[in-house]
């Protein structure tokens, strides 16, 4: 619960956190006569800001804070480019990592409360409640409170839902979107789906999709001719969503869901394990997509494999070596870990990224990305 006082009532609602972050502390009500610079004042502090005025200067105020945070005094700026300087490629990851959760922190000062319909009580509000109920659930009838931040983070997931993201692999036409839900990690890196789409494949009878996500690459081997698949995730949110998917596609006839923690009972001809690719720890259920704590799903993967493939068959595993580059994983350890797990490797095809980070200069992490290789490794058991 997140509680405050209002014109000397105590009142109190539902606190809304996608990341489980707890209330702050302190909670004043703000409203349009509140100066950009006092709110940067207050969240600074951790003080959070209820508001109660018109909702668009709400973003505005939001927008206001974004540039302060963003605009560091010079003497501050120096003293961080010369620490960025002499930093290790996983000290400036890190680095990166504290000034991202310094600024989440800021720019979630600004709160909205929101009604027992998740509907927003504000001067110029938009109706949002459709979008809230698609990432939350069906209102529970009590009033709750939510970051402005989230709130739109939220909305935009759900237009991204609405519209869906193209699959060249999918083939050309209407049916070669996915839809991804809110908290699912979108397939907006075509790299690794392209990997999957021009290897060749050991076998057509079945696949094991470890860690199917938004189901696209479970689509990707039934429309390369795949008779059947066998998908896991151990998030039931990524099991909806890759529900709808395969749904909209037309070939949930030909793949079951399976929620499970890594891999189906069973063994199949070929096996594809698509894992977060930087081993730190996520901040958020969705970050789970990108960090792997300890290499866990990695480790797990390559560790029970053998013992989930037919003879003669192949584990693929898709892999960026941006852990690498950031010095947080060393190549040595993935081939350790590769052979613990009495496998031998048949081959490995590499892509080079085309996201925006990869050519951005101005990136924090710009060397390790520039550098970034993902490959998929073909792999089998020994013996």
């Amino acid at each position: 619960m997140i509680e405050w006082n209002h014109l000397g009532q105590a009142h109190s609602a539902q606190w809304r956190s996608e990341s489980s972050v707890p209330p702050p502390r302190r909670v004043v009500t703000a409203d349009d006569t509140l100066s950009a610079d006092t709110a940067y004042r207050l969240a600074c502090e951790g003080t959070g800001l209820l508001w109660q005025g018109d909702f668009q200067n709400a973003r505005m105020l939001l927008q206001a804070l974004m540039r302060r945070v963003d605009r560091k005094p010079a003497k501050a700026a120096a003293k961080a480019a010369e620490k960025a300087a002499t930093a290790t490629p996983a000290q400036a990851f890190h680095l990166h990592r504290q000034a991202q959760a310094q600024r989440a922190r800021v720019l979630s000062s600004v709160l909205i409360p929101l009604g027992s319909d998740y509907g927003i009580d504000l001067r110029r509000a938009p109706d949002w409640r459709q979008a809230c109920t698609e990432a939350w659930g069906p209102a529970s009838g009590e009033s709750s409170v939510a970051t402005l931040r989230e709130l739109l983070g939220l909305v935009g997931a759900y237009e991204w839902r609405k519209k869906g993201v193209e699959i060249p692999a999918l083939g050309e036409g209407p049916h070669n979107r996915i839809h991804p839900h809110y908290g699912v990690f979108s397939p907006v890196r075509g790299e690794y789906v392209d990997l999957v789409a021009n290897t060749s494949l050991p076998s057509t009878a079945l696949a094991f999709d470890i860690g199917a996500g938004t189901g696209v690459l479970s689509a990707v081997l039934v429309r390369r001719g795949v008779q059947r698949v066998v998908a896991t995730d151990q998030d039931p949110r990524a099991m909806a969503c890759a529900l709808d998917n395969l749904k909209r596609l037309g070939v949930l006839d030909r793949v079951e869901l399976l929620q499970a923690d890594l891999f189906p009972p069973g063994r199949a001809p070929l096996v594809v394990c698509n894992p977060p690719w930087v081993p730190a720890r996520p901040s958020s259920p969705i970050e789970h997509a990108v960090y792997d704590e300890g290499s866990r799903m990695l480790r797990g993967f390559l560790a029970g494999l053998a013992a989930h493939l037919e003879p003669g068959g192949e584990g693929w595993l898709i892999l960026s070596d941006l852990a690498e580059h950031l010095e947080l994983r060393p190549r040595e350890q993935l081939l350790a870990w590769i052979a613990e797990g009495g496998l031998r490797i048949l081959g490995r095809h590499d892509v080079q990224p085309r996201h925006a980070k990869a050519v951005d200069a101005g990136d924090a992490l710009h060397t390790a990305r520039s550098a970034e290789v993902t490959s998929l490794w073909r792999l089998a058991a020994i013996g």
